[in-house]
């Protein structure tokens, strides 16, 4: 394989560009150059048609991006622009040499940017950083797994440590991994549904009894209105795009809420079709509601409340009675609490019209089928988990739930993160799981619930946490309060990263830490056995296998499973009976203890090698049957809550860029919003801009606006007019995360509130251009 030799700029923030305005559109032949592009010029012809290529068809592997469903009838070019990037990204054969270690210090890696780590190329052997050290040093997979099976071992209590999990994992890699922290003594599992969905969970949890979408991928194209709140799909699950047009071409209509208007919800040019190469394309939104930032609670209240006076009107023509009566409860606890709620309340909350709520009201009546969709633009709220309550509401109040085309549709942004709870990941994992494993393996689970993502870092401040262990992802990027966050770390005794390639993580340790390289999800894996697959579950229940099929860039790198079997082997020895070596060997054994202990896995090895794989059952969506606490469906009271600004704030979120996925940066371009060579900017409107005495081009430092005396400054930020909603900014992710206080989370589900951020700018000197110093 090919060793890293190209040389990475790093950005400079006076090279930044502005385009004049923003895409009106989406994809079209710009899409397709940009996915493929790069990927031939970074893998090469043959490795690029056998990745991209194979990326999800039925012979090929689930791609490592969103969690976006596979059609039955499934294209030749199945992959969108961005799931070509991030094959491209982990499948390069530029690899990282053991030379590479000794040049950089893990002091100079941290200085340099998320983009010019993951370029480095693939990571190919195990690493260790002493105590007392600045370097890494490449050590045997055996060391590597003794140094941490020693360090286990040697803590006071199980409680010590805590394991992380990515949303890529597969489910017998998540499995395993579960098995082998409960069967360490912890049920510190926090994962990455800890950030982004968690507050879907809750609320459906308590609503519906279900925490996962209650649609099937048809439901889309036969749905005659999908109100999309929260979410962009054109660039976090393009894929998304080409539902939404067929839904438009059977008759349907969108509505999207957004506090910014994004250029794949108002026209997609669809890249497989001759009118997306020539023509115009799709209208998607028929309907664009620009939201205020927290808003979205007093939205979903004001519908529910016309459609309720719309009943009043209209006795027996627009609630869905035979349902409420059969399959609900709560409905007169709503009608009153609702009748309460004052329109002028509503109006600044949302920022909108009365008349723009009363269209979209009109249109959700008018509609026989309505699907509601959402994603971290709602979950990442203080009231995160009260306003998908709200959207819970406004579903059951025409009987949305359990028929064909409707539902409530989360969008998980990760490739298996709804797998990897479903296999239970999860630190509160109900009694009757651990009840399974113990009756599966014959030992006694831990009881008591473990630590989410931000009770870690809390617990890792109060020196609780001694052995962090990562498998996938990039958590100190990934989390809210990035100074906490690298002061934890760097107060643990050990940090273990399970990765593909370099990242932040890497380079904010414990007093020791390992990096243990692996497989990525094209590679072909083969053990023992003979040649393994792993399985995926996608936003809509979906359970698939999954095959790579390239040669992995080093013969010396071990699956994820295959590291987690033999970390748990070292661990563990004979404590549980698990054949943790057997684990290695065949994957087809970790699904025979999956088919017995998960909920609708029986017969799991048998189903998945079906033809597409099979869809786990629901009770909501199958049956309209609703395991809550009362056998019904909840529709639930809610005091409305949300963010008032003071004088001379705004409210700021977060945001990818079009050419990022979650912390891993692509290139320094976003050219939907007409950025490029940078991310240090600011999306700010022209009114906000003109009250504070600010103009386009400006450069501020953005200051956190918090109660607890903490300083917390992105500095040095590019202005930009842009038609954000006023009195509302934005910024790119992760590098807003500093903004953000650890304990500024949704009530519930304990999500950082990244969306509904409070802050002031201060203007400071421009950038000095680099051929000026």
């Amino acid at each position: 394989m090919a060793k890293h030799v190209e040389k990475v700029s790093e950005p400079n923030e006076s090279d930044l560009e502005v385009s004049d305005h923003p895409r009106s559109w989406a994809a079209g032949v710009p899409g397709v150059l940009h996915s493929m592009e790069p990927a031939v010029a970074k893998m090469g012809a043959v490795r690029t048609a056998k990745t991209v290529m194979k990326m999800n068809q039925k012979d090929g592997f689930d791609c490592p991006s969103c969690a976006w469903p596979d059609p039955h009838h499934r294209k030749a070019f199945e992959f969108c622009e961005n799931g070509a990037k991030a094959v491209t990204w982990e499948a390069t054969p530029i690899t990282v040499d053991s030379a590479f270690w000794a040049e950089h210090s893990v002091s100079d890696l941290r200085g340099r940017s998320e983009y010019w780590l993951g370029q480095q190329g693939r990571l190919t052997e195990p690493v260790y950083k002493p105590a007392g050290e600045d370097h890494y040093r490449p050590v045997s997979w055996s060391e590597a797994i003794d140094l941490l099976a020693t360090k286990l071992n040697s803590l006071d209590s199980p409680d010590q440590a805590a394991f992380y999990t990515s949303g890529r994992t597969s489910n017998e890699a998540a499995f395993a991994y579960q098995l082998f922290a409960r069967g360490f003594g912890t049920n510190n599992l926090p994962d990455c549904s800890n950030m982004c969905h968690e507050s879907s969970g809750w609320a459906m949890g308590e609503t519906i009894g279900v925490g996962k979408a209650t649609v099937n991928f048809e439901d889309y194209e036969q749905a005659d209105l999908i109100i999309i709140m929260g979410q962009n799909p054109g660039t976090n699950h393009p894929r998304m795009l080409t539902e939404l047009e067929n839904c438009k071409k059977n008759g349907g209509h969108i509505v999207a809420i957004n506090p910014l208007p994004e250029a794949g919800l108002r026209r997609y040019k669809n890249p497989q079709k001759v009118r997306g190469i020539i023509g115009r394309g799709t209208d998607i939104a028929d309907q664009f509601l620009q939201i205020r930032l927290s808003g979205d609670m007093a939205l979903m209240q004001a519908v529910s409340k016309r459609v309720l006076e719309a009943e009043d009107r209209n006795p027996g023509t627009v609630l869905d009675h035979d349902f409420l009566d059969r399959h609900c409860q709560g409905l007169d606890e709503l009608r009153e609490h609702l009748s309460h709620l004052r329109e002028e309340t509503v109006l600044e909350a949302t920022g909108l019209t009365s008349a723009e709520i009363d269209e979209l009201a009109e249109r959700y009546i008018a509609a026989d089928r309505v699907i509601i969709t959402w994603a971290m633009g709602i979950t990442q709220q203080k009231k995160g988990v009260d306003a998908i309550k709200e959207i819970i509401n406004l579903l059951l109040l025409r009987g949305n739930i359990g028929k064909r085309g409707a539902g409530a549709s989360p969008i998980r942004g990760h490739s298996n993160v709804q797998g990897d709870r479903t296999m239970g990941i999860w630190e509160q994992m109900p009694g009757s799981f651990l009840d399974a494993l113990q009756q599966e393996f014959g030992f006694n689970p831990p009881r008591e619930h473990g630590v989410d993502s931000v009770q870690m870092f809390e617990a890792m401040g109060q020196g609780k946490i001694k052995v962090f262990v990562g498998l996938g992802g990039n958590l100190v990027s990934a989390v809210s309060d990035t100074g906490v966050a690298y002061a934890g770390m760097e107060g643990t005794d050990l940090t273990v990263q399970i990765s593909t390639k370099l990242n932040r993580s890497h380079t904010v340790t414990g007093a020791e830490a390992l990096i243990l390289p692996t497989m990525g999800r094209t590679e072909i894996d083969i053990q023992e056995s003979g040649e393994q697959f792993v399985t995926v579950e996608d936003t809509v229940c979906a359970v698939h296998p999954s095959w790579g099929n390239v040669e992995p860039v080093s013969h010396h790198l071990l699956s994820e499973t295959a590291i987690v079997s033999r970390l748990a082997h070292a661990v563990l020895g004979d404590k549980v009976k698990v054949d943790w070596v057997g684990f290695e060997k065949d994957y087809d054994l970790i699904r025979e203890h999956i088919s017995r202990v998960v909920p609708g896995c029986a017969n799991y090895n048998q189903r998945v090698r079906r033809e597409g794989g099979f869809i786990l059952a629901h009770g909501p969506r199958d049956t309209r049957t609703f395991p809550t606490a009362t056998g019904k469906a909840m529709l639930t009271v809610n005091d409305l809550e949300y963010v008032e600004r003071p004088a001379g704030t705004l409210i700021l979120q977060s945001l990818r860029s079009h050419d990022q996925f979650n912390t891993t940066i692509y290139s320094f371009n976003d050219r939907y919003r007409g950025i490029h060579k940078g991310r240090d900017v600011v999306f700010i409107n022209a009114t906000d801009l003109a009250e504070l005495g600010l103009a386009d081009g400006d450069y501020v430092d953005v200051h956190g606006v918090h109660d607890d005396g903490v300083p917390r400054v992105m500095r040095r930020c590019r202005l930009v007019e842009y038609p954000t909603s006023p009195g509302c900014v934005a910024a790119y992710y992760p590098e807003a995360n500093v903004l953000v206080p650890l304990s500024l989370v949704a009530d519930g589900s304990n999500t950082p509130v990244s969306k509904a951020v409070l802050v002031r700018l201060e203007k400071v000197d421009a950038p000095v251009p680099a051929a000026a110093r």
